[in-house]
């Protein structure tokens, strides 16, 4: 079993229905660790050397946040521009988060139709995550494709609970290991690849 680092980041997530779904359905799960960044420093003073072990612990890192103005909440950027530093996460000697997963698992209020080319939003949502991917990539890292919950404004409590076993599946299937990584890479969304493939209880 590999363990799970949720690196959470959210200003206002006392008012996040979607949110709270999310992380309420893999709060009990023993191989997940939820770092919530606004709860530990609530004067942006982040603890680097905290961080990294947190990181270093972990071989699976998820980037939870919503997504605002097409990016990430202020915390998360100043997290990333001061944990994963020159000579640590990248550069000569920076091999500390090689081959580590990670993905961007975000909430959105536009629904998905609004994000393609053409669409309100001009882009797709993979497009405005890519400064993030090549983050990833940078670090020598495994970038996944995002987990998105579009349209978090219009969700029914029923829709939203089935958000949140989708996450908690996610988080079981990758922790447990039984996926293939080019399979997986194949689609747009983590939820595309889930739904792709639980027929039978199998996942490629």
């Amino acid at each position: 079993m590999e363990n799970i680092l949720i690196i959470f980041s959210h200003p206002r997530f006392e008012k996040s229905r979607a949110n709270k779904v999310l992380l309420g359905s893999i709060d009990d799960m023993a191989q997940v660790t939820i770092h919530d960044l606004y709860e530990e420093y609530p004067d942006f003073n982040i603890d680097t050397e905290l961080e990294k072990s947190l990181l270093i612990e972990h071989k699976i890192i998820v980037w939870h946040h919503p997504f605002y103005m097409y990016g990430v909440p202020a915390l998360f950027k100043q997290w990333v521009d001061l944990v994963l530093e020159f000579g640590w996460a990248h550069g000569y000697g920076g091999d500390n988060l090689k081959d580590k997963l990670v993905f961007n698992a975000l909430t959105a209020g536009g629904t998905r139709d609004t994000y393609v080319h053409g669409g309100h939003n001009g882009f797709t949502v993979r497009e405005f995550l890519a400064p993030f991917e090549q983050t990833a990539l940078f670090c020598k890292m495994i970038y996944l494709p995002p987990f998105v919950v579009h349209g978090t404004h219009l969700l029914t409590d029923k829709e939203l609970k089935n958000y949140g076993g989708l996450y908690r599946l996610l988080c079981e299937r990758l922790s447990q290991g039984t996926y293939n990584l080019n399979e997986i890479c194949r689609h747009e969304y983590l939820n595309d690849w889930l739904l792709s493939n639980t027929n039978n209880g199998v996942i490629s």
